[in-house]
């Protein structure tokens, strides 16, 4: 590097957003992905001991993908080359694999080859990596804020490691905030500003575990905020307001606000009224609730509140989670509003909830009563001359595809667990089951 580059490089380092600034630099920086990178993870002692193999980073925005890989760029003896599959085609590739080549054969140095947004690359451009990363010349490194089982080639799945980044904890934003706050060195120490708690709070929570955005919004706080009497910038909950373009909602993820919020969503559902369930799905996703959370409780009272009156009301809520995962938001918004609405608006029965209940206290009850022989299985060794499977009858050769027979321990003989209600599709259940028992009552006689 000449003293043209090292000015170069020295100056857009003290001119880089503060996001890129404050980036940790070393393992024991990194903040909120313990459950990959605590001291007795895989992740954290292959780093330390410079034996990273292949790996994909998945995760949210803002959760320190890219700076995992500054961080092993740090710390390798590797080569390391850094590539952004928005703007690299198939030629960057391969001058940096003829690089890899030299560096292996001359040298006896491994590269590793870090590509951002790799969900980006084309099923071509994907497989053009593959032979250089099976026979050891690239070390892989991708980062995707896509699900890489559905964004990635399998085959490259198949020799990387995955690594799920999770949103950064509420408390570990507000550690990062104060330092960029108060830092001299790479923070906006110099600026003499200081952040309400009120603030803090607001930002950390708001900015939904992404790192990048708090960060963001306290530089543009301090460099836009005319100094107080006393001299000093001061962050304020107006301040940080303005910054992040919201508005402070009083909603606690984990205080009462929140599950207050989230019951009266599920009731609003479970009541048939559509109008409040989108009113308070709009209030989460306003306070900044993660997207999944709120699929979860869709999903669940689609199950409990609706079950078989509408079966389709689970068949929206599961895809329309699988929805909010590959896309993320803004748009997620809309998913989770037409699943919210569906839900609303579907007849309700929680019929197929009672019957598991009641299963299960008659099981706590009764313990594991013995299963009818003509159910048991036959296929086993020795389980014919037991018995196992003798008198079973084959539902599919019977009219209707329906036979009578004992199916439940002969001590519940006639217990009743489901009992399908009259609203729905449960109408058309109910008259089907009574119409195949009176038929096949008839026919026995």
């Amino acid at each position: 590097m000449d003293i043209f580059e090292y000015m170069r490089s020295t100056s857009m380092e003290k001119e880089a957003p503060l996001a890129a600034r404050m980036r940790p630099r070393t393992l024991d920086e990194v903040m909120g992905q313990e459950h990959i990178i605590g001291r007795d993870k895989l992740l954290y002692r292959a780093i330390r001991a410079d034996k990273i193999s292949s790996v994909i980073f998945y995760g949210p925005p803002g959760t320190g993908k890219t700076t995992l890989a500054r961080v092993i760029a740090n710390t390798t003896s590797a080569e390391f080359t850094q590539i952004n599959a928005t703007v690299a085609g198939k030629k960057d590739m391969e001058e940096v694999v003829a690089k890899a080549k030299d560096s292996l054969g001359m040298y006896g140095k491994r590269t590793i080859l870090f590509i951002d947004e790799i969900h980006r690359f084309n099923k071509s451009q994907q497989d053009y990596l593959l032979p250089f990363v099976e026979d050891g010349t690239l070390i892989l490194i991708g980062a995707t804020t896509e699900n890489p089982y559905f964004e990635v080639n399998g085959a490259l799945l198949s020799r990387s490691v995955i690594f799920e980044l999770k949103p950064i904890p509420v408390e570990a934003v507000k550690e990062l905030i104060r330092k960029a706050v108060y830092d001299g060195d790479r923070g906006m120490g110099a600026y003499n500003a200081t952040i309400d708690e009120d603030a803090l709070d607001f930002l950390a929570d708001v900015s939904g575990g992404d790192a990048r955005h708090a960060l963001n919004a306290v530089e543009l706080g301090v460099m836009t905020t005319n100094r107080g009497e006393d001299g000093k910038i001061h962050i304020t909950l107006e301040v940080a307001q303005e910054c992040i373009q919201k508005r402070a909602v009083r909603y606690d993820k984990a205080g009462d606000s929140h599950y207050d919020t989230i019951s009266a969503f599920i009731k609003s559902m479970r009541g048939s009224d559509p109008d409040a369930a989108v009113y308070y799905l709009a209030r989460m996703l306003y306070a900044g609730e993660q997207v999944a959370f709120i699929a979860r409780r869709i999903m669940i009272c689609a199950a409990e509140d609706v079950g078989n009156a509408d079966p389709m009301a689970l068949v929206v809520a599961v895809n329309a989670s699988l929805a909010v995962e590959r896309i993320g938001m803004p748009e997620a918004q809309i998913i989770l509003s037409q699943a919210a609405a569906y839900v609303a608006c579907a007849p309700k029965s929680n019929a197929g909830c009672n019957a598991v209940f009641e299963a299960m206290q008659t099981v706590e009850q009764t313990g594991n009563l013995p299963i009818p022989p003509h159910l048991q299985d036959a296929h086993y060794k020795g389980a014919a001359k037991l018995g196992r499977g003798t008198g079973y009858k084959y539902a599919h050769d019977y009219p209707n595809h329906y036979v009578k027979q004992q199916y439940l321990p002969y001590e519940l003989s006639g217990k009743e667990f489901y009992r399908p209600s009259g609203n729905g599709y449960e109408v058309k259940i109910r008259e089907h089951m009574r119409r195949l028992k009176e038929e096949a009552g008839e026919a026995s006689e």
